[in-house]
This record gives C-alpha cells, sequence and structure tokens, in this order.
C-alpha cells in the first residue's frame, strides 16, 4: 500500500536542518580564516577548454545561499543558475576563473588539465584562503595552501557549489559564443557535451579545432566533408 505521508519539499525543512546539510556549519565551522571553494566544469565534454572556479564566500554569505535552496550547478536550470551566480559574485569575497585549453587537454589528459584549471583558479585569488575545499577525490599537485578534497563536494559544501555555480556559467557563456562559428555542432543547447546530435555532426563534417582530439568520438577522418570547417 502506498504511504499517504506528504512530501517534504527543501523549502518547508527549518533552517536548522538545512544548514545541517552543509559542511560549512559542521566540518569546518570552526575554521580561524577563509575557505575557498574550488570546482570544475566541462571535464565530460567533447568541445572547448575545461573551465574551474575559486570562490571565496564571507560567512554571511553561507546563510543567503542556504535560503536561495542553492545546489549543484548541474541540478539547476539555466535562469537559476544566472541568478545565483548573480548573488554569488556579489557577495563574495573573491572569485577567480581558471582554464585549460583544448590544446593543453590532448597533451597532458583531462584529469591532469582539470587540476591544471584548478590550480590556475586559486593562484588568480587576490584574497589568500586558510584553506581549500577541492571537489573530487584529487589534490592540487604543487599548490602551496593547504587543501583537502572532499567527493561529490558539490552538494556538500557551499563555497564549492558555488564555484561550481560560477564556473558552468562562464564556460556555457564561452561556448555559445562559439556556436554561430560551429553551427553545425548545436553547441547552443549541448554546450559541448556528446549529445545525439553533436556526434551525429561529428561524423557528418568531422571536429573542429576546438574539439577533443584525445577523446575518442573526436578521433574521426572525414575524407570528403560536405562542408569545411572554419579555422
Amino acid at each position: 500500500m502506498a504511504s499517504t505521508e506528504p512530501s517534504i519539499a527543501f523549502g518547508d525543512l527549518p533552517e536548522s536542518f538545512k544548514e545541517a546539510i552543509w559542511l560549512e556549519f559542521s566540518n569546518f565551522s570552526d575554521i580561524a580564516g577563509l575557505i575557498a571553494g574550488v570546482d570544475e566544469v566541462g571535464r565530460g565534454c567533447l568541445f572547448g577548454p575545461v573551465v574551474a572556479a575559486a570562490v571565496i564566500l564571507p560567512k554571511s554569505a553561507l546563510s543567503v545561499l542556504v535560503a536561495a535552496e542553492i545546489k549543484d550547478s548541474k541540478k539547476l536550470s539555466s535562469s537559476r543558475r544566472h541568478k545565483l551566480a548573480q548573488q554569488i559574485r556579489a557577495m563574495a569575497i573573491d572569485w577567480r576563473i581558471g582554464f585549460a585549453s583544448v590544446a593543453e587537454i590532448d597533451r597532458i589528459n583531462i584529469l591532469q588539465a582539470t587540476l591544471l584549471a584548478m590550480k590556475r583558479a586559486v593562484l588568480k585569488l587576490k584574497v589568500q584562503p586558510a584553506l581549500c575545499l577541492i571537489d573530487g577525490n584529487q589534490l592540487i599537485q604543487d599548490l602551496a595552501l593547504p587543501q583537502q578534497t572532499i567527493v561529490k563536494g558539490d552538494e556538500r559544501s557551499l563555497c564549492i557549489a558555488a564555484a561550481s555555480i560560477l564556473a558552468k556559467v562562464w564556460r556555457d557563456e564561452l561556448v555559445i559564443r562559439f556556436a554561430s562559428k560551429y553551427p553545425m555542432y548545436d553547441l547552443e543547447r549541448n554546450k559541448g557535451y556528446g549529445s545525439k546530435k553533436h556526434l551525429l555532426a561529428l561524423q557528418k563534417y568531422g571536429p573542429s579545432p576546438l574539439h577533443r582530439q584525445s577523446f575518442r568520438p573526436c578521433q574521426i577522418n572525414i575524407v570528403n566533408p560536405e562542408s569545411s570547417i572554419p579555422k
């Protein structure tokens, strides 16, 4: 027999319970300095750079973001992401973007390029954090700052969730700017990920100069392409 108990929406929960979900209110509440959240987007894309963001938030911003029901950027609509990105940028003590190019991805592999993008974002910060929270299970090599990895960090840390949103919005806007130059790949909709239409376009036209040649779906040789790819 199906349960008749009403479901509880996140917005209906007590504020104290919402805050308990996030590590800044438990594990890291006693950190005697500023915390930077670091996350990346675009790791699984076929097109364009991998992008990371580092963001430092004041403690006063944390409850504001909880009330705004911040989530991992992948679980937000485009309009919600843009609205939250505006809030985060306005409240942040500091935030920076770092990226690794397609050429770097192909040369050093996507994992190392992702860590490089994260490192570049952190090193651009004008304010030095006491601790960097890194999404995932890989520490940033040769980073002279305390750091801690958090698996699924964008679901557990407000600072990492904020970084994921800033990185996602920045990267999406970049890819959309390329969409008019490479209209055949449907980039405006897929943002460089391997959608069905994107994969079919790769089969038909071959890869553009901004596709990741080290990724198998981009390793296609077109002898007589139906349309030349702009350089």
